[in-house]
């Protein structure tokens, strides 16, 4: 059972779910999160937050904001992962109970593969490149729109966590 509350997730799904399909599109169709994106996110749940969680949980939830993004800092300096990514998963964590953490990062490991497959097999597609054109992700070389398994992941955690 997630710690996550289930009122809490299904406040915060729809919200995560619309700012989720934004980032997936924008990544796949410019590889760019855009501050706009991550901003929106922070705002959910300073507004929401404190009416779904328990006041003290939703301040030292602000915490894993802030070490996701000093962890999102370095991995961007030495090259691993983008700055919109990093931005946009320390803006994520604030979603995420500390005690879910382990089941939430087996759950990014497996949408990353999944998005990266599928990615990967649709790109060759002919119908797929007809579809849009114009996706920079579908030759960007060896990068990857990491946004898609970001937000795949935290749509897909606040789910499970809102169905208790």
């Amino acid at each position: 059972m997630l710690q996550t509350p289930a009122t809490a997730a299904l406040a915060f799904l729809p919200f995560a779910a619309a700012i989720g399909f934004w980032v997936t599109w924008s990544d796949l169709a410019r590889m760019r999160i855009s501050n706009s994106a991550v901003l929106a996110l922070l705002a959910v749940f300073l507004v929401v937050g404190p009416f779904v969680l328990p006041f003290a949980d939703w301040g030292w939830r602000w915490a894993h904001f802030a070490v996701v993004l000093l962890a999102g800092i370095v991995l961007n300096a030495g090259g691993i992962l983008g700055g919109g990514d990093a931005k946009f998963l320390a803006a994520m964590a604030p979603f995420v109970a500390l005690g879910d953490a382990a089941f939430f990062l087996i759950l990014l490991a497996t949408t990353m593969v999944a998005s990266y497959v599928g990615h990967r097999a649709f790109r060759g597609l002919p119908l797929a490149r007809r579809l849009a054109p114009d996706w920079q992700s579908w030759d960007a070389g060896k990068k990857f729109p990491m946004g898609v398994p970001l937000a795949l992941t935290l749509v897909i955690y606040l789910a499970l966590a809102a169905l208790g």
